[in-house]
């Protein structure tokens, strides 16, 4: 079974990740900022790690380029609501950051899926 690691500091989101990605039979871990996403990868590294981008403490595009550093082979997907530049302007920044797939918020709940299953081949 794949293990993703969803990093969101929206309460509401992380659990509709949680709940969505389970139903499809992934085992999910959730942390609610990059530092704690950083950390809770370190301990128990995931096949694939779902961030948003606007968080306190550590931001999506930090973990990113911490995760990359130390995992080059991470598979990331980004997502973002935006904030002062929408959330387009973010996810490009993520792109050249390493994340694979960018997805604004409110997200479609297929494309997501589809994404990860592609992401995740054959894990």
């Amino acid at each position: 079974m794949a293990r993703i690691l969803v990093v969101d500091d929206d309460p509401q989101i992380r659990a509709l990740l949680t709940q969505t990605l389970e139903r499809e039979g992934y085992q999910v871990l959730a942390a609610s900022d990059g530092a704690q996403g950083v950390r809770l990868f370190r301990e128990n590294p995931a096949d694939l790690i779902i961030t948003d981008i606007i968080m306190p403490e550590m931001d999506g595009w930090e973990a990113i380029v911490e995760l990359r550093k130390a995992f080059p082979d991470t598979r990331i997907i980004a997502i973002s609501g935006g904030g002062m530049l929408g959330p387009s302007s973010y996810l490009v920044i993520a792109k050249r950051f390493g994340a694979e797939r960018i997805f604004a918020k409110p997200l479609k709940k297929e494309e997501l899926l589809q994404a990860v299953r592609e992401l995740l081949g054959g894990v």
